[in-house]
């Protein structure tokens, strides 16, 4: 997931639903394709809106059940959260309507754009094989929407939705929760990041030209992970300061990259959220920012309610809610309220240099590709 994942899995096959039903879509009521607005979204269970209900899975990787989308969708929508995900508020900041997931863009049009990210999914594909869409995958099924996007518009018309458009991106933390110890862990980050790079790269030749990235949180220091520490004897449930290395590590990397893609490719242009920094403030000091907790989820059982067992729908039945979600900055034991989301989604949109660079998305969706 976003900042920490459950433990015991059962291996499945994914089964993913057909794609092939735009053609229902009434396009001619689009005015102005090329000045069009749009956002495609990837990644994992930070982005997630729903994806994952459509394929063969199981519920370690699914949230489609009360309390999740309590604060916000009724019926749950699938979304790891009680509510909106930072992927939606950067929408409604940009005067788009919340992104459809893939699986469900027959029921909407997707000239905004299409959300393909799937909880639990990591750059690698062995990252979770077999339960989620990785994000290669994710691109595959992104060259298809271009695809009929060109049928139904033409080559220069949806090249230049394409260019115009931004591509969203949170990736990487399941795989360092899938650490292989017998890579050295630059090694491991060089693997992680060149998949990451990979999946670029085929954006970019499709018409893609403006990137936006969040770097990762400090999963080491979600509610589970405290969990974990306490399970292991650290009763005071501080955070795995391993995991949060590992988040270093590929946080370091990831601009070298980006820069490199910069010089490489012309026009190639990037946002760089500081996720890691504004999550560990907040982190650090809850009170600052609204909060009364950082270390106990709203939703789960155990220490820190740090077992992922929200809903009572995956292996642990037994889980407890708290009275007022906003006082908390995590849901359950790996992801955030919808109040923590927006404070992100707001420094991500508007954040000065410190925090987002070279642009704010404010100033990037405006950028001219």
């Amino acid at each position: 997931m976003a900042f920490f994942h459950g433990f015991i899995i059962v291996w499945l096959s994914l089964t993913a639903i057909p794609f092939g039903c735009l053609g229902s879509y009434d396009y001619e009521k689009i005015s102005s394709v090329q000045k069009q607005k749009a956002l495609f979204v990837f990644g994992d269970s930070l982005f997630d809106p729903g994806n994952n209900n459509y394929i063969n899975t199981t519920t370690q990787f699914q949230a489609n059940w009360w309390p999740y989308g309590e604060s916000f969708f009724n019926p749950p929508s699938g979304r790891f959260s009680d509510g909106r995900l930072i992927s939606d508020f950067i929408a409604e900041f940009a005067e788009l309507p919340l992104i459809p997931s893939y699986f469900a863009i027959c029921k909407d049009q997707f000239v905004h754009g299409v959300n393909f990210a799937s909880g639990g999914a990591g750059c690698l594909a062995e990252s979770y094989r077999g339960f989620v869409i990785d994000l290669k995958t994710q691109l595959k099924y992104f060259k298809k929407v271009v695809k009929d996007l060109k049928k139904k518009f033409g080559e220069k018309k949806s090249k230049r939705l394409l260019s115009n458009a931004v591509y969203m991106f949170s990736a990487g933390t399941n795989d360092y929760n899938n650490f292989n110890a017998t890579y050295p862990k630059e090694e491991y980050a060089k693997m992680v990041i060149g998949n990451l790079t990979y999946v670029l790269k085929g954006i970019y030749q499709e018409g893609g030209r403006k990137f936006a990235f969040l770097n990762l949180g400090p999963f080491g220091c979600a509610p589970g992970s405290r969990a974990l520490n306490f399970q292991r004897g650290n009763k005071s449930g501080n955070c795995i300061e391993e995991m949060n290395t590992l988040a270093k590590i590929h946080n370091s990397a990831l601009p070298k990259m980006l820069k490199h893609l910069e010089q490489q490719l012309p026009g190639f242009k990037y946002s760089l959220f500081d996720f890691f920094k504004v999550a560990t403030e907040r982190i650090d000091n809850p009170s600052k920012y609204g909060f009364k907790t950082s270390k106990i989820a709203c939703c789960g059982t155990g220490p820190f309610r740090g077992i992922y067992s929200c809903g009572g729908k995956r292996q642990v039945k037994e889980y407890e809610l708290c009275k007022n979600v906003k006082d908390y900055i995590f849901f359950d034991s790996g992801h955030l309220t919808e109040v923590a989301y927006q404070q992100a989604a707001e420094l991500m949109w508007n954040g000065t240099m410190d925090v987002t660079e070279p642009y704010n998305l404010n100033s990037f969706f405006n950028l001219p590709a």
